[in-house]
């Protein structure tokens, strides 16, 4: 019998690669420390009548595919001219559009989710699209598919959403009164307060100082901000200075996103707003910004824990360096270099982001994957990662590379999995 393209060793190249992932990573439990899930939608347990809605809803990866294989808005966002097309077209075109997709992360993403979600192990395509649109849609009837069902199912233990600063937090309030297993936190993001700022040249900072307290009183323990680069000086510089400040004040994590072009069809943009997968790598250097910012906050004693994505993967190595010039004690790997993001979520990016952070830092010291998703299905993500993970390990034992330990890099795995973000972030 044919083998079906997701089975259990899927990327597994070695015996060893099998061993470390089937004993060690498999069985860890996901914190999920940055995503863009909607808190409502967790604190009303959201339910899904077609598949389509929870597939496409909000993914822009899919929707920028989607286009590229010709098809209009109406079936990829939703927000086309003639309005949105119906469940079962969508799920068609996106079941054509996976037909041209080999090689793509989404090829395998897709399919790991309908094979971990929906029991579905035959390749998505136009001609299996019926047979399996309606295997998905019998599933989601069932009474533990909704949205803390595929958490409790995946085996989360902590999400982290996304927070604008004036988010009240009334849907984190309530998902915190109705604990269902899984701990739902907010995360700081204002980058919108910031950029209003730049634009009206008012000081932002006693509010945003307000706010910070605001979510430190709801259990936040993260912060994250997205940057096309890192500035070196001028008003924005000083006011995300502040804000960095404030993190370390608080005990939170800082995240760093940057290297991003965002919203380059100005056309798309107006029609649909962000987040509509119009957004790019960027190419300018980072380094010498972040160098200082990181010099600035350690001279007056403020640097807080600090996760480094860029989205342009000749900065990785760069960004390795620096952060070994900022790393102390006592806790372990105090700076991180963040894990592939975005474009970079992919077998080859992952990779990338391994061998430079075991050259350059301490793999071990790794806090692990996030989803980056709107999806309550993009928990296989981790699986991926983790996969990805074991082979890299298992290839250089069987090539002579490094000893051929199974015990300790079983706990090096385990570590990267889920050890090392749990004690990292303290929750």
């Amino acid at each position: 019998m044919k083998k079906p393209f997701i089975h259990d060793d899927f990327l597994l190249t070695t015996k060893t690669a099998r061993a470390l992932y089937h004993e060690h990573a498999e069985r860890m439990p996901i914190i999920d420390y940055h995503c863009h899930l909607p808190p409502q939608e967790i604190a009303e347990d959201q339910r899904w009548s077609d598949v389509s809605d929870v597939w496409l809803g909000g993914d822009h990866y899919k929707w920028r595919q989607m286009r590229a294989c010709g098809f209009d808005e109406r079936f990829c966002s939703g927000r086309g001219d003639d309005g949105r097309a119906g469940g079962w077209e969508r799920f068609e075109a996106y079941a054509k559009t996976m037909e041209r997709l080999v090689g793509n992360p989404l090829f395998d993403w897709s399919h790991l989710e309908l094979a971990r979600h929906f029991g579905v192990f035959e390749r998505l395509c136009g001609a299996s699209a019926k047979r399996i649109y309606a295997k998905c849609n019998r599933a989601l009837a069932e009474k533990d598919f909704s949205a803390r069902g595929l958490m409790k199912k995946s085996r989360v233990e902590v999400v982290c959403t996304t927070d604008d600063p004036d988010d009240d937090l009334r849907f984190h309030e309530r998902i915190a009164a109705e604990p269902f297993g899984t701990k739902i936190l907010p995360a700081w993001r204002p980058d919108r307060v910031l950029k209003e700022a730049v634009r009206t040249k008012k000081d932002p900072m006693a509010h945003l100082a307000e706010r910070h307290r605001h979510f430190e009183a709801h259990g936040c323990k993260l912060s994250d901000y997205g940057l096309v680069d890192v500035p070196e000086s001028g008003r924005y510089a000083d006011w995300l200075f502040e804000c960095l400040k404030m993190d370390a004040r608080a005990g939170w994590t800082t995240q760093l996103h940057f290297n991003c072009l965002r919203d380059l069809n100005t056309r798309a943009f107006r029609r649909m707003g962000p987040d509509a997968g119009c957004d790019a790598i960027n190419d300018s250097s980072p380094a010498k910004g972040l160098a200082k910012l990181l010099d600035r906050l350690e001279r007056e004693d403020a640097l807080p824990r600090m996760i480094l994505y860029s989205l342009n993967p000749n900065d990785v190595e760069a960004v390795a360096s620096i952060i070994g010039c900022f790393q102390k004690g006592p806790g372990r790997g105090k700076l991180q270099l963040g894990a592939a993001w975005w474009f970079l979520d992919q077998k080859d990016g992952i990779k990338k982001q391994l061998e430079a952070l075991a050259s350059l830092g301490a793999l071990g010291n790794f806090v692990g994957m996030l989803t980056d998703s709107r999806s309550f299905l993009s928990y296989v993500r981790h699986e991926y990662f983790r996969r990805i993970l074991c082979r890299k390990l298992g290839e250089e034992v069987e090539r002579g590379e490094i000893p051929n330990d199974l015990k300790w890099l079983g706990g090096i795995v385990e570590d990267v999995s889920y050890n090392n973000a749990k004690n990292y972030f303290g929750f």
